[in-house]
């Protein structure tokens, strides 16, 4: 493996890691923003009702995918599931499209286009064998 990739990795997770440990924590703060999107997927198996449990369990898999791909254990199987978990995190927190003042329409705007870069490093990562050859290159 790389130094680059043993570098890489922990710096990917640790957005993930502490994200994740906060969300396990403290899910209220995050609840208003996050009610909407555990509504409409509350229909689908696994998802639990309640929304703080749906974001304590997302943050969990979060933190527990972090550290695996953070210490190179399961990288493309952690790298997959953060991937996964962060779609609606953006879709939750990130509405820009919705803000109507200019200024938070902006800070939503950056935190959605480094969610969309996060979840880019995270599709590499998912997708990379151990010499960093592309699993979709072969």
């Amino acid at each position: 493996m790389t130094v680059v990739r043993v570098c890489a990795r922990p710096l990917l997770a640790s957005m993930f890691i502490a994200g994740g440990a906060d969300a396990v924590r403290r899910p209220e703060h995050l609840a208003p923003a996050a009610r909407p999107v555990v509504d409409a997927l509350s229909d689908l198996p696994g998802v639990p009702a309640r929304t703080v449990n749906a974001i304590r369990l997302n943050g969990g898999v979060q933190a527990a995918s972090g550290l695996l791909l953070a210490a190179g254990k399961l990288p493309r199987l952690s790298a997959a599931v953060l991937a996964c978990t962060l779609l609606p995190v953006t879709w939750a927190g990130h509405r820009f499209w919705e803000a109507e003042d200019e200024d938070e329409r902006a800070q939503q705007r950056i935190h959605f286009l480094k969610n969309l870069s996060m979840l880019g490093g995270l599709l590499m990562a998912a997708t990379a064998d151990e010499d960093g050859h592309h699993l979709l290159h072969r």
